[in-house]
């Protein structure tokens, strides 16, 4: 892919408080495109969501994003830059309905509500008959197209999504790479973190390995073969192959 990168970012380190947990992270994420970020237990994935999205402060390096300079911006100025971030977990509020929780999304950016709404539900179907519902009723997989649709509505440049498909069934976790699908699609970049190496790699245009902080491995997701993988990730690379 060529052309200025959407994402650029350079010898990024980062940690927290005295703890350094990424040294000198750089990869770049081309406009609609989608890169999957693995690697085993505690190698810095999250860090580097939670870094990029100004969740925490970045100690070294830069972050260049559409043309902006976002190194040490706070998490709302990322956001209204249109890089949004879905931590591990649901990331809703279970006591409000599906609408409400939808709504909610819209407080931060100046957006048509009913488009943004169009969007939502165009995404995840299976949630327009559930509107009025209480989001703490939804099943599992509901709840992650729930907190997926909240990100998606406010048509954002890119997304990072931090393990969307932790704890469900195999159906269900199709239903959220459909949705990431067709976010990108739409023109959305992807950083994907995620424990199913081998559905990340097949998303994925770019694919980077982080070990102990640090870039291990970086290249073209198909070169990601599962020997490779196996290498880095040993047996979260069941049913990887080459």
């Amino acid at each position: 892919m060529t052309g200025t990168p959407l994402l650029r970012v350079q010898e990024l380190s980062a940690g927290y408080g005295p703890a350094q947990a990424l040294f000198g992270v750089s990869f770049e994420v081309p406009a609609r495109s989608a890169v999957a970020v693995l690697g085993p237990n505690g190698a810095g994935k999250s860090t580097l969501a939670r870094a990029l999205s100004g969740l925490i402060p970045v100690t070294g390096g830069t972050v260049g994003f559409d043309g902006q300079d976002l190194t040490g911006a706070s998490a709302t100025a990322i956001r209204r830059a249109g890089l949004v971030h879905l931590p591990e977990g649901r990331g809703i509020f279970p006591g409000l309905t599906v609408h409400e929780n939808l709504r909610l999304a819209l407080s931060v950016d100046k957006i048509n509500q009913a488009e943004a709404f169009e969007r939502a539900f165009g995404y995840f179907p299976a949630l327009a008959s559930r509107r009025k519902q209480t989001a703490g009723t939804l099943s599992g997989g509901e709840q992650q197209m729930l907190s997926l649709s909240r990100a998606l509505m406010v048509n954002p440049k890119l997304v990072i999504a931090d393990e969307m498909s932790l704890g469900l069934a195999p159906m269900l976790v199709d239903a959220v790479f459909d949705g990431l699908r067709a976010a990108l699609d739409s023109g959305v970049a992807v950083i994907m973190i995620e424990q199913f190496a081998g559905k990340a790699i097949a998303f994925a245009d770019q694919c980077l390995i982080l070990r102990r902080g640090a870039v291990a491995w970086s290249g073209p997701a198909d070169q990601a073969g599962g020997e490779l993988l196996h290498r880095y990730l040993g047996a979260a690379t069941a049913g990887v192959s080459d």
